[in-house]
Order: C-alpha cells, then structure tokens, then sequence
C-alpha cells in the first residue's frame, strides 16, 4: 500500500479508536452524538477496506472469469446481468426490515453502551460476514435456496429441519412485524391513513409503469413519493376533519386490518402492489436514512441517556431479561440476520454482473443497515430518558396517566415531567404517547426532533413525527407483504408434495389456500400480542429475536461446513466463531424464556401465575377468556421456542458430523465455497 494511503487508513482507524473509546469512557458529562457517527463510519470503513477484501481475496477467491448464474442461465426473467449499484438498491430493499430500527431502541433500555458495541462488532465479524459468504455460497451453486444448499452440503436430515425451521421463523417474523406497525398507529387517524394511502399509490405506480407509461421506474417512483409526501400533510386534515372515524382504529381492529391486507398482498400480481411498493420503499428508506444522518451531523444533539442503566440487571420495565442474553437478540438485525441469508440465498445472486460485486452487494449492504441501527439507538438516546420509558413502558406498569407515569418511572431512577410530555404529545399531533410500545413512536419522535431542530423549527414536528412513522411503516409493509409471498410459496412447495395441483403458483384455489394458511399462522401470533396486557413486545419480540438469530446460526453452519469441506478448511474459522457466539446467546436465551422461575421471562412461569391467579378467583368474570387465551398463548411460545432450539440443533449437529468425517478423510478438492 502506498504511503499515503497507508497514512490516510491510520488517521481513520484512529478516529474511529478515538470516537469509540470516547462513547464507551464518557460517564456524566455532555456527550455528543456525533461521537457515534465518527465511530459508526470509521468501523465500517475499516471493515470494509480490509475485513472485506481479505474474506473476497483469501477466503473466497472471487474471480470475475468464473460466469455467474445471471450469465450460465440468463432468462430475461428470474436470472438478469445487473449492474451492481442497482442490485445493491434491491439488495437493501428486501433485507431492510424493521429490525434495525425497533431492535436497538429497545435494547436501549439497558443504556446506550452495549447496543453500540454490538452493532459494530457484531456487523464487522459476524453480520456482514454471513450475508457475504452466504451470496457467494449460493452465486456458484446457481442461485440455490439455503434450504437447498443446507439438504445438499450437510445431509437430508439438516435440510429438513432448516426448511422446518425456515417457514415456522417466517411465521413469528412476519407477526411481530404487524405488532409493531400495530403499536405505532393504533387511536392515530393521522399515522393510519398516511400509511393506509400508501397502498393505493402503489397500486397507481403499478398500473403505470405496466400499462400508462411501460419501464418509465423512475418517473412512477417520482409520483409515488409526491403522492406519498402528499398523504403524510394530507394525514393532518383526515385527523381534524369528518373522516377521523374511519381511521381512529383500536389495536384489535388495526390487527384485523393487517391481516386482511396481508392476504390480498400475497394474491395480487407482483406487479400490481408488490414492486411498486418495493419502489417506492426503496427511494422512501435510502432518502430518510441520508436525511437522518446529515439531521444528526448538522444538529448534533447530546446524547441523554446513560451508557448503562439499572436494568442491566433482568428487571426492565420494556422486556425482563439480563443484558446477557437478551439486549443482543433483541438488537438481532442491527448486527445480524437470519433473514438476510434467505435474501442472500433468493434474487440477489441471480442478478449478479460479476462475482467480485458480491462484496459490495453483501457484505457493504449489511454495513449500511447497520448504520441505520445506530441511528435508530441514537434517536432514542438523545430524548429524555424519562419519555423513553414513558413511550416504551406498558401501560400495566406505568397506567394510562401521565401523572401516574412520571411517579412509577421516577421510582426508577429517572424524572418525568407530566406536562412536558403533554405538550409533546400535543405537538407532534397524538392524543397519547404513552405505551406506544414497540419501538416506531420513539425512533419517530427522535427523528421529528431532529428534523424539526434542522428543518422547519417546531411549527412542523407533527409533520415531521407522521412522516417518520410512515417511512416505519413502509420499511415493514414491505418485508410484511414480500415474507407473506414467500411463506406462500413454501406451503405450496410442501403441499405440492401431497397433491401437485396445489403446489400450482398458477393456480387461483392453491394460491388463496396457501395464502391463507400462511396469514392465519402469523396474524394467530399478532392477535395474541395485541391482547397481551404488557403490550405483546415483552414477549413475543424476544421470541423473535430467537427465532432469527437461530436461522443466521443455521447459515453460518452452513458456511462453516463448506469451507471445512474445502482445500482450505481454516477459513471455517472465520464463520465458526459468530456461529459459536450465535448458539451461546440464542440457546440460553430459549432455555430462560421457557423455563426461568422469574415470570416476567419464562413462558411457563407466567402461564402459571395466571393458572393460579384463576384457581384463586382472583380473575374478574370478563377477564377470565382474556386469561385462559394469555396461559395458552405463552405455553404455546415455550412449545415454539423449543421447536426452534430443537431444529437448530439438529442442523448444526449434523453439520459437526460432516465436519467431523471431513476433517479425518482426505483433504478436500473444492474451492471456497464451491459447490463439492
């Protein structure tokens, strides 16, 4: 490397020293968020310079006269050369959930600390290392599946379970993401017709860029977010006008709602709803998220909250749990994702121009989502961290008062100020803030005061709070609508095994089965969360984060097996390590959610408590349905939970087996990665 280079990597590398070491040090004094950025940047920077290129060069010998499965099987429709930079756009599209956004900020209830110094490990070492080498896996196996690959590299009994566990981790996925859109929108006309609007214009985009003006995509997506843009100030006259009933929706009827777009999303034509949404999705995401970082760059707020809180010690009012294991399957997608190994493993390596653009696509898309969690931490921290609690709390603990509020919340050691948060309520346009928990209300009050501080001043902080909420409810509408489609057809694929007229995608009957099915499973989980008196994220967002830590475990046994089955099994190092952190923080997690004592953990504790509390008449008559379906809903999650642990660990002990046989024979003879 050229001296100057070599001079300019150094000055980065010890910015980001510098920047880290100043946010993990700092106690009491002010503390500015730009410390974060500074350390954000120059951890991905680094990561990317060399972390990258050494996985690409040594581990995964890209080589761009090796055709890719775009050129070998080019079909105009599923497999198409694209250039890289619009791969990485779609790539991010589709592995840009919810996650990264509601994840961090509700970890931070254990302080800001431990959330940071996961998300930028974790996503340099681990994260980003899974969506790379499971692209590259799939690229030279010709777009395979990771069902697929995990059946043909470990053995029959690991891909049956991977594919088990792949459509029952769907299932909990999809409904805890219509729980959040749930918590966020529910008694808000505002926030549920802005987001309500959004379809239509979809569907207006599709119409136009199939039928009015066929391949004019930027032009539809301009319309789109005009119109979307339109709706969010249009949001504020439905809000105070004649049509507020029609939108001001409780938790139950909102759940309904969900569902019931759910289903037709997955039927529609993937034209017609699905890739104007995608579209639209994609210019809404990546615009926010370049507007929020040059928000913080140019406001530069202190950071509030403390690097560590009390509830380090499992006694959290937001989930129970210790920070060990809990605040890092909660973060999950700011670090890493199961999820995006099925994305990694779909449409993306059938797009590939080269295989030198998998280190862009995979490995540099998961950095920008990463970043997009440390902003989402940054937004809760900078707010006082007595609304935090106050937003994030459920009302079984804090009630529905905010005088109420601030007398719990300062029994833990942080103030509250009634009125304070009355204006705030009032200024961003709700009637309540209270318990919106879940996540999107907080991030979205941050952005609004970030936005509002940089554009505009307080006269638009509603404006800026519906918008904020919308571009939420976009990211998961469009991972809701596309992990229906998917969960469709793998129930078709499974069915089609029974009768093959019903594993016809063609065919109207099968499709509306499938997609029934499908919807029925994840709106059950999202039904029981919205009747869940701590507001369901206590429970099931654990179990979430379970579920897709536990499918990047099973793909990084995946990649650890074909490195170990290669000429050079020392790389399986390289994967072997976040798969070991991986298995240690998600199988103690699932123990102590199914069988901790502490019943604000343990799903059987707490089915238990209930039982009692009904033995003992200690239930009102109209609460006693509400109760019978809380104790089987949290025995139902213990049974999942360890449905979930079981199907792992069947994949990773079949895969030591071949570990084990691989290393004792021969030496292999595959490249890295390639297929054996």
């Amino acid at each position: 490397m050229p001296v100057v280079k070599a001079l300019a990597w150094s000055a980065v590398a010890l910015a980001g020293a510098v920047a880290l070491g100043t946010v993990a040090l700092a106690r009491g004094e002010a503390l500015s968020s730009a410390w974060f950025l500074v350390a954000a940047l120059c951890t991905y920077a680094v990561g990317y310079r060399f972390y990258s290129a050494f996985l690409a060069a040594r581990a995964l010998q890209l080589d761009d006269a090796r055709p890719t499965p775009a050129h070998r099987r080019a079909d105009g429709k599923d497999f198409v050369p694209t250039h890289r930079w619009v791969v990485f756009g779609h790539h991010f599209a589709a592995i840009a959930g919810p996650g990264p956004l509601v994840g961090p900020i509700l970890a931070a209830q254990f302080g800001y600390l431990p959330g940071v110094l996961y998300i930028l490990i974790g996503v340099v070492l681990g994260g980003a290392v899974q969506d790379f080498t499971i692209l590259v896996a799939s690229l030279r196996r010709d777009g395979k599946s990771l069902g697929q690959m995990v059946r043909e590299e470990i053995g029959p009994v690991g891909g049956a379970a991977a594919l088990a566990g792949v459509l029952a981790i769907m299932v909990i996925l999809i409904g805890v993401l219509g729980l959040v859109v749930v918590n966020a929108m529910f008694g808000s006309p505002w926030a549920t017709s802005t987001v309500a609007a959004t379809i239509p214009i979809a569907l207006l985009m599709g119409v136009y860029m199939v039928h009015v003006r066929p391949g004019r995509v930027l032009e539809a997506s301009l319309i789109g977010v005009a119109l979307v843009l339109l709706a969010v100030a249009g949001g504020r006259w439905v809000d105070q006008g004649a049509l507020r009933a029609f939108f001001d929706l409780d938790k139950r009827e909102l759940a309904a709602a969900i569902t019931s777009y759910g289903f037709v999303a997955s039927v529609l034509p993937v034209w017609l709803l699905l890739a104007p949404r995608d579209y639209l999705s994609a210019f809404v995401k990546i615009g926010t998220v370049a507007l929020l970082a040059a928000g913080l760059l140019w406001v530069r707020p202190d950071v509030r909250l403390p690097a560590l809180t009390r509830f380090v010690d499992g006694t959290g009012p937001v989930f129970s749990g210790k920070v060990f294991p809990f605040c890092f399957i909660t973060i999950a997608c700011g670090a890493m994702s199961g999820f995006h190994a099925l994305i990694s493993s779909g449409t993306t390596p059938k797009l590939l121009e080269r295989e030198s653009d998998a280190r862009i696509v995979g490995y540099g898309a998961m950095l920008v989502e990463s970043f997009v969690a440390v902003m989402a931490l940054l937004s809760a921290a900078v707010m006082e961290p007595g609304v935090y609690f106050a937003m994030n709390a459920p009302a079984a603990l804090i009630g529905v008062d905010p005088a109420h509020a601030a007398q719990v919340i300062s029994s833990w050691g942080f103030s509250l100020d009634p009125a304070y948060f009355t204006e705030l309520t009032r200024s961003v346009g709700e009637q309540t803030l209270l318990s919106r928990t879940g996540g999107a209300p907080s991030l979205a009050i941050g952005m609004a005061e970030i936005f509002s501080r940089a554009l505009g001043g307080d006269a638009f902080r509603a404006l800026w709070y519906h918008f904020a909420i919308m571009f939420e409810a976009l990211f998961i509408l469009t991972t809701l609508d596309a992990g229906t489609r998917v969960g469709r057809f793998m129930i078709q694929d499974l069915l089609g095994n029974f009768w093959a007229p019903l594993g016809r995608t063609t065919s109207l009957p099968a499709n509306l089965l499938a997609s029934g099915l499908i919807v029925a499973g994840w709106g059950y989980f999202l039904y029981q969360g919205v009747i869940d008196p701590f507001g369901g994220i206590n429970s099931l967002w654990p179990l979430f984060g379970i579920a897709n830590q536990l499918l990047a475990a099973t793909a990084l046994a995946l990649v650890t097996t074909i490195f170990v089955k290669s000429e050079r099994p020392r790389f399986a190092l390289l994967t072997l390590a976040p798969l070991a952190w991986l298995l240690s923080v998600t199988m103690t997690a699932g123990w102590q959610k199914i069988f901790a004592a502490d019943r604000h953990i343990g799903f059987l504790a707490q089915a238990e408590y209930l039982a009692d509390q009904i033995s003992q008449g200690l239930v009102s008559p109209e609460k006693l349905r509400e109760t019978h379906a809380l104790i089987f809903n949290n025995r139902l999650d213990a049974g999942v939970t360890a449905l979930f642990m079981f199907l792992v660990a069947v994949v990773v002990l079949d895969a030591a087996r071949v570990w084990w046989r691989s290393l004792r024979g021969p030496a292999g003879v595959a490249r890295p990665l390639e297929a054996s």
